[in-house]
């Protein structure tokens, strides 16, 4: 039963992460009738040592693709695009086996331990939160990281549905107090926004950089570029289009890049 549990709460979780054409959140998934009082007590989550949970923390696959679950989540840090998902959902299985409250600090991930916990920044905005993550997703669109309701309307990302963010581990005894609910302050703005770039490839080679650049102008997705870097004492040249106006824009060339044969990647800076 548990493992049944598992594999249809994934399917929700899919189902969770699927945008309408615009991008915000998911057809009849809206924000519930506004209810101040659920949203003003609500604090962050307290990280606290915890033991994995008998489901959802194997290897699993999803729509063709396999996800090996980390077992620890210490260094976890990446930016993408956070999603959100709330009243269709609300009360329904996680994959932890718990029950999905759209009202309390957690969200879904494809690959950090069950249960574990995160900050969560809003790149444009500033603000944070810490959720507890307690269910796999999301798996579709370039997501990164599923909200719960209530963390969304903290961020300010409830009404576009999507929100660029960076996600990083938070581990027990680095909070000391629980945070008090922030749902109107904006935080510290960054100097300057972030860009959204979609990577295609990294070479250790120029002239096979080049030549995927030139492939890539051929078919007009956009502005390409080669961006040298260096890591572990090695050249590295990455293939990018962009810098790319909005999360909409990406996702249509995320897919148009796919039916091409392309692997492409969302990259947050």
């Amino acid at each position: 039963m548990q493992r049944a549990a598992w594999i249809i709460a994934t399917s929700w979780a899919v189902c969770a992460c699927v945008g309408d054409p615009g991008g915000g959140y998911y057809k009849r998934d809206g924000p519930p009738r506004h209810d101040e009082a659920k949203l003003s007590g609500v604090r962050d989550a307290v990280p606290r040592k915890e033991r994995l949970t008998e489901t959802g923390n194997d290897p699993y696959s999803v729509n063709g693709k396999t996800y090996h679950p980390l077992k620890h989540a210490p260094g976890y840090r990446q930016r993408g695009v956070a999603s959100w998902y709330g009243r269709m959902f609300h009360g329904r299985r996680t994959s932890s086996g718990e029950r999905y409250d759209m009202y309390a600090m957690t969200a879904a991930h494809r690959t950090l331990p069950l249960p574990s916990y995160v900050k969560v920044r809003n790149l444009e905005n500033g603000r944070e939160v810490t959720v507890r993550v307690n269910d796999r997703g999301p798996f579709l669109h370039n997501r990164l990281i599923d909200l719960s309701y209530v963390a969304a309307h903290r961020l300010g990302i409830v009404g576009s549905g999507t929100g660029l963010v960076e996600v990083s581990a938070v581990m027990p005894g680095a909070v000391k107090k629980t945070p008090q609910p922030r749902s109107i302050a904006v935080g510290n703005v960054p100097a300057s926004p972030p860009v959204i770039y979609i990577q295609v490839g990294a070479f250790t080679q120029r002239h096979n950089a080049e030549s995927m650049r030139h492939r890539l102008q051929d078919h007009a997705h956009g502005p390409v570029v080669l961006q040298h870097a260096r890591m572990h004492r090695r050249n590295i040249y990455r293939v990018r289009v962009g810098p790319i106006a909005s999360v909409d824009l990406a996702d249509e060339i995320v897919v148009r890049m796919q039916r091409q044969g392309y692997d492409p990647r969302l990259i947050i800076e």
